[in-house]
């Protein structure tokens, strides 16, 4: 099966300012930071602030409406889902309209104002409006939506600091995010792995320590590395029904029916490349892409080129699906269709509060990251680490903003009241494909990046995973035996 691409035109996105570090977004406003995540589960963060950026506007920061909507009738989510993929697709317009016009803000402070954040709010608040009416029909309670309206600009601290990448200058003279789509990367968005110190994030593992009395075992299914490139630029879980809802390529393995338009019985029913065919479920999560000039197959449609995602595709080397334990007691079966997001798209915009995923490099992973890509000594892969949420409320499968029907264990490994244990997903991507990007005189040369919506300028905070539950009902039962036994099964 070959790449799954839909020709949309969108404008792509060009070159803007340079962000300095990862973005936190606090209750007073803009703050450049960066961070370590917690070592629990439940993913704080340690936020240093520095001084606030007096430059341009780099991008566009608006509020997160979808994770506000934490009530919204069964029967409004579809149509719901629907106009936040408006909103963001809103946001593109306007980031776009933002780089495009660099010349124009140059010569009048107001521009940024009156000409893209002023249009903006216009549209959001007519399909806020519509969100609101749609809830309202279906028998909720009117929110008032319209408060969430008005979007800020979001200045770069340093103008050109992070310029660099192949075609990476500005068009106003060399003042871009950087990357081959002036979108990002950016130099300051990299670490040797060699300067992260040991220890510095914990390692994302649900199994037991010593002494612990907790679920031991574990289960491990093979789904390969998606060889097939099954790709597409949807997300079923959170954008139903919508073409292009995530504005980014995915990597699949796992079951093949995976689009927007996908039922939750055309996934039951859909091929799978797992070893085991009792495993029909759905691992995803977006591309890495090597920004060396080149193009992809996508260069020119939605999720790819119109998106500002460009450069050539890489698949991972290796894919390493576990499920785990729970530290304090048993586990119990996650129920079918069981929808999980792990880590947030639009972190650097939204703060760190859902950001989740780990960076490391083989024969380093003892020295993880999280806003910084790593680049890797000669022989060493990169490598991507995800642990998924494993508390889960007893009654849904998804839920309106699709994170509160689960919830991260406590730092004792106890589950919120009211939630039951479910055995862990871990997920470890490796790339051993991925040459080191160098970084010359500050300019940044050949990087990778992971695939985001535009205006997310490809932070590394941004990394997310998904997974849709379709374990048939027998193989369920034998992962929570396996993993409540202690043993290890495949």
């Amino acid at each position: 099966m070959g790449r799954n691409t839909r020709k949309r035109r969108t404008p792509l996105a060009t070159k803007v300012i340079a962000g300095a570090a990862a973005l936190a977004v606090g209750g007073g406003g803009l703050v450049w930071a960066n961070f370590h995540a917690s070592a629990h589960e439940e993913n704080g963060g340690r936020h240093n602030a520095t001084k606030s950026g007096q430059a341009r506007v780099a991008t566009i920061n608006c509020p997160d409406v979808g994770q506000k909507l934490t009530k919204v009738p069964r029967k409004a989510r579809w149509g719901v889902a629907r106009e936040l993929a408006r909103l963001d697709r809103q946001i593109t317009d306007a980031y776009t309209r933002l780089a495009e016009t660099r010349q124009a803000q140059a010569g009048d402070a107001n521009y940024v104002e009156n000409a893209v954040l002023g249009p903006l709010k216009a549209k959001r608040a007519a399909t806020l409006d519509r969100i609101d009416l749609t809830i309202e029909r279906a028998g909720g309670q009117k929110r008032g939506l319209g408060r969430f309206a008005r979007c800020q600009g979001v200045p770069a601290e340093q103008p050109g600091n992070g310029d660099g990448g192949q075609n990476g200058g500005g068009q106003d003279g060399g003042q871009g995010n950087g990357g081959q789509a002036g979108n990002g990367p950016a130099a300051e968005d990299f670490i040797r792995i060699e300067d992260v110190q040991p220890g510095s994030r914990n390692l994302p593992n649900g199994l037991p320590a010593n002494g612990d009395t907790g679920s031991t075992g574990s289960f491990t299914t093979a789904c390969g590395t998606n060889e097939n490139e099954l790709r597409n630029s949807d997300n079923v879980i959170v954008a139903p029904g919508v073409s292009n809802g995530a504005q980014h390529q995915h990597d699949y393995v796992g079951n093949q029916a995976n689009t927007a338009f996908a039922s939750d019985e055309d996934l039951a029913n859909g091929e799978t490349t797992c070893q085991n065919q009792g495993d029909r479920s759905s691992y995803f999560w977006p591309v890495l892409r090597i920004q060396d000039g080149t193009q992809d197959i996508d260069q020119d449609q939605p999720g790819g080129g119109q998106d500002g995602n460009v450069g050539k595709i890489v698949a991972p080397t290796e894919v390493n699906l576990t499920f785990v334990g729970n530290r304090t007691g048993d586990v119990v079966a996650m129920p079918r269709a069981l929808r999980i997001i792990t880590g947030d798209a639009k972190a650097f915009t939204n703060g760190l509060g859902n950001a989740n995923t780990a960076w490391s490099c083989t024969g380093f992973e003892d020295r993880q990251v999280t806003d910084k890509y790593p680049i890797c000594p000669e022989g060493s892969g990169v490598v991507r680490t995800s642990s998924f949420q494993s508390c889960w409320d007893g009654q849904n499968t998804d839920s309106a903003n699709h994170r509160t029907h689960v919830a991260f264990v406590a730092a004792d490994g106890t589950c919120p009241d009211g939630f039951q244990a479910i055995p862990q997903l871990q997920v470890r991507l490796v790339y051993d494909n991925i040459p080191a990007p160098r970084i010359d005189d500050g300019q940044l040369v050949n990087p990778y990046a992971v695939d985001t919506f535009p205006e997310q300028l490809h932070k590394p905070v941004t990394d997310h995973n998904d997974f849709i539950n379709f374990f048939d009902e027998d193989l369920m039962n034998e992962m929570v035996e396996c993993i409540n036994s202690g043993r290890d099964c495949q």
